[in-house]
């Protein structure tokens, strides 16, 4: 099959995070099955010229347009990209965009269903009832529409298809497609010593806590003196209260914030870690979470995240409220217990392998593009 995958940005940081992840993973496994496949996307933080390869996966790249400043990753677009895609959608056999309520992923569902060709959308938790007064008008001029002409639109839980529903208004033909991960090839070295590294790594926006993780941090140091913590990923408005919440602990290289890392740094950090943590609050389906469990690091989410029944059921990790006490009480347990460790970073992987492998994926995928 021809199968031309849209997602809104592909960034040397990472900076799109878990959507752009799904997209790079779903490309190199349907490729490997013997389709032709394709990304296009914008393209930021990569040089020049734009790559046309991205971790294994063909690319075609366009410089994105602020259209809407302040917009954040809903004002982006590319006239350039929009206008390939008019020619190159009619194409294929099947478009299968990553969308989000913004100016570039919808505008690009819309032409792929203006031309006649199979569109599959999967949302990411991106889409749901909004307050935001730009979100009634766009959602009138093309996110129902896109939403009710697609062939399929993939959701990841029961609310995200609720909330998919009401913001279609109509019918819409939606089916359940998890997040897959490959699983890592890289065998996990215990640690001899009790030194224990505890790693964040994700956007540091407001709903990720970071600054819970700082606190945390600053809460457990003195206890745990061979612990060390470290944030890694691009500021999306938490930055500069990250940066002086560290000054103030006063941990020195204990408690550090490494800045964005691309796909490569990030699957290196979690090598070197022992434990992952993920504060967020009400986050659909975290793929820096199923990449820590690939890696075989015990996790630590909260108890309103998606993979929260996963991690207790398999024991990966830990659930905790959205308190700090619970957090640092969950933290405090696994950073004192190398055993516990390593039995949680056994059952994430396993549990990895066995539930979310990209085969599992590729197969639904198919049957969604062809059916």
């Amino acid at each position: 099959m021809r199968i031309l995958q849209v997602v809104a940005l592909v960034s040397g940081t990472n900076a799109y995070g878990g959507p752009t992840t799904v997209a790079l993973n779903q490309c190199r496994a349907l490729a490997d099955a013997g389709h032709d496949v394709i990304l296009a996307a914008t393209g930021s933080d990569l040089g020049a010229p734009l790559p046309t390869e991205r971790d294994g996966v063909r690319t075609q790249l366009f410089r994105p347009v602020q259209a809407l400043p302040g917009a954040g990753f809903a004002g982006l677009t590319s006239p350039a990209m929009l206008s390939w895609l008019r020619r190159v959608a009619p194409t294929a056999d099947v478009v299968h965009v990553h969308t989000a309520r913004d100016l570039l992923t919808l505008p690009a569902a819309w032409l792929a269903e203006r031309a006649g060709t199979r569109t599959v959308l999967q949302t990411h938790g991106m889409i749901d009832p909004s307050e935001n007064p730009l979100a009634g008008p766009l959602d009138a001029l093309l996110t129902r529409r896109v939403l009710r002409d697609a062939h399929r639109v993939c959701y990841l839980t029961p609310q995200e298809e609720q909330d998919l529903t009401e913001v279609a208004r109509g019918p819409v033909n939606l089916m359940e497609l998890h997040n897959g991960m490959p699983v890592s090839s890289r065998p996990r070295v215990p640690r001899e010593d009790d030194e224990c590294r505890v790693l964040f790594l994700a956007r540091l926006q407001e709903r990720k806590r970071p600054l819970a993780f700082v606190a945390a941090a600053r809460s457990l140091a003195e206890r745990f003196p061979r612990a060390t913590f470290t944030l890694v990923g691009p500021d999306e408005g938490q930055g500069d209260a990250v940066r002086a919440a560290i000054a103030a602990a006063g941990l020195g290289e204990r408690l550090t914030w490494a800045g964005p890392v691309d796909s490569a740094g990030a699957a290196r950090w979690m090598a070197e870690s022992d434990v992952y943590v993920l504060p967020s609050v009400h986050e659909p389906y975290p793929m820096s979470v199923l990449e820590a469990m690939s890696a075989g690091l015990p996790v630590v989410v909260t108890d309103t995240c998606g993979l929260a029944p996963t991690v207790a059921r398999t024991g990966s990790g830990a659930v905790v409220d959205d308190t700090q006490p619970s957090l640092e009480d969950a933290l405090a347990q696994l950073i004192a217990d190398p055993e516990q460790r390593r039995r949680a970073g056994r059952a994430a992987a396993d549990t990895i392998a066995r539930e979310y492998g990209m085969r599992a994926v590729v197969e639904k995928l198919l049957g969604a593009y062809r059916d």
